[in-house]
């Protein structure tokens, strides 16, 4: 068995970023990988304006300016958002503006109207602001032509304001990758079949086809194989030929109906892994084929769910063109219970994490831990993993938790 960073580590040397890219518009943008780096034209902001709603003005005739000693300006123009001033301020003048106004020209500094007193076309200033006080420079944001965003990141509801603000209206991103899904085993119903006794409904199907469209990725889903080495294996010559990634579930332990790792090899598949130190979800396949990656994962939900988030969600987020934060995400936190591990394999136990007083807190999910229990799997957020040689963890202790 292979310790679990060794198995990330493998996964993740071989696993290369697909190259094929396509050009979108911003409506098709979101969850899309950029595969180029973008900048822009414009400036950001694109001119000098308003941060706040009061009066422009030149901070050189407000000097003297006091709440007790106010000094009084023309009002020439009233500048609202969007529309372009129409004078240059001269000694002794004011121009009303609102937030998001261009600033006219002489103009150096923004009174805030709760600093002022008006009468009529004339305004009382009752403070002394400095050069610079509440003016959005032109370029201070953003200057054109820089950097903007760097490509291999997932575009989400931040990136296309900024594409949209910058009018970046054509964006190269990285093709999808196509991801084949398929169960094996006799027992295995779908949702909609009649239930006999000794028959389980296939649940993996669905949620790794959800866990896979979270990604970005294209899945495709086969169904349910029966364990016939026949069938199983024109599923798999079926997947890799038409896909970048294939997972199967079940058929990859030691029992009389598990040929999963005999045909990938038949096949021509090179096998990098075929068990790592986890619990749940020891009995993990990983193969690679000239044009496709093979994941397969063992056939208990949870054990293919917490296989997923580990080893899987990784390769995917590289596969796709992802650069950054390909790992899962660890945090410090203290458990509110005990914790039972294995002591042979790296154990992780599922519940939910709560922040009090800036710390972290994990509590277990009540219940059964066992691989085979979907329900109290529900709404977690995060894995308290205990390590390898450690049989409990003592509550109020802390630990590492993955959140998922």
């Amino acid at each position: 068995m292979l310790p679990v960073e060794d198995a990330e580590k493998i996964i993740l040397n071989t696993i290369q970023p697909l190259t094929k890219t396509e050009t979108v518009g911003l409506e098709a943008v979101t969850g899309r990988i950029l595969a180029t780096a973008v900048s822009s034209e414009l400036d950001y902001p694109h001119e000098d304006n308003s941060a706040m709603d009061g009066y422009a003005a030149r901070s050189i005739d407000l000097s003297a300016a006091t709440s007790d000693r106010p000094v009084t300006l023309d009002i020439i123009e009233e500048i609202p958002a969007g529309v372009p001033p129409r004078h240059r301020l001269q000694s002794g003048q004011a121009a009303r503006i609102f937030t998001g106004g261009i600033l006219p020209l002489e103009a150096d500094t923004i009174v805030i109207q709760e600093d002022t007193q008006r009468n009529g076309d004339k305004v009382k200033i009752f403070s002394s602001p400095p050069p610079g006080q509440f003016i959005r420079k032109q370029g201070s944001f953003y200057q054109a032509k820089q950097p903007l965003l760097p490509s291999g990141i997932k575009i989400g509801a931040p990136e296309i304001a900024i594409l949209a603000a910058m009018q970046c209206r054509e964006i190269s991103v990285y093709s999808p990758p196509q991801v084949t899904i398929f169960s094996s085993g006799n027992e295995l119903v779908n949702p909609h079949e009649t239930l006999q006794r000794g028959q389980l409904v296939d649940s993996n199907q669905y949620a790794l086809k959800a866990l896979v469209q979270a990604t970005g990725a294209m899945p495709v889903s086969l169904g349910i194989i029966r364990d016939d080495r026949k069938l199983i294996k024109g599923a798999i010559e079926e997947a890799i030929a038409n896909s970048n990634l294939v997972i199967s579930t079940g058929g990859v332990s030691v029992g009389d109906y598990d040929y999963i790792e005999s045909i990938l090899t038949e096949l021509g598949g090179e096998i990098k892994i075929n068990s790592v130190a986890i619990k749940p979800g020891k009995p993990l396949t990983f193969a690679t084929f000239p044009n496709c990656y093979y994941f397969g994962l063992p056939g208990n939900p949870v054990s293919a769910l917490v296989t997923f988030w580990r080893f899987v969600l990784p390769a995917l987020k590289k596969l796709s063109g992802e650069t950054q934060n390909l790992t899962p995400t660890f945090i410090k936190a203290k458990t509110e219970q005990e914790l039972k591990g294995n002591g042979k394999r790296e154990t992780y136990l599922w519940g939910n994490i709560r922040i009090e007083d800036g710390n972290h807190y994990f509590n277990l999910a009540g219940g059964s831990h066992s691989s085979g229990n979907l329900i109290n799997l529900s709404q977690t957020n995060a894995l308290a993993v205990i390590p390898v040689g450690i049989n409990s963890i003592s509550s109020q202790e802390i630990i590492d938790v993955m959140m998922i």
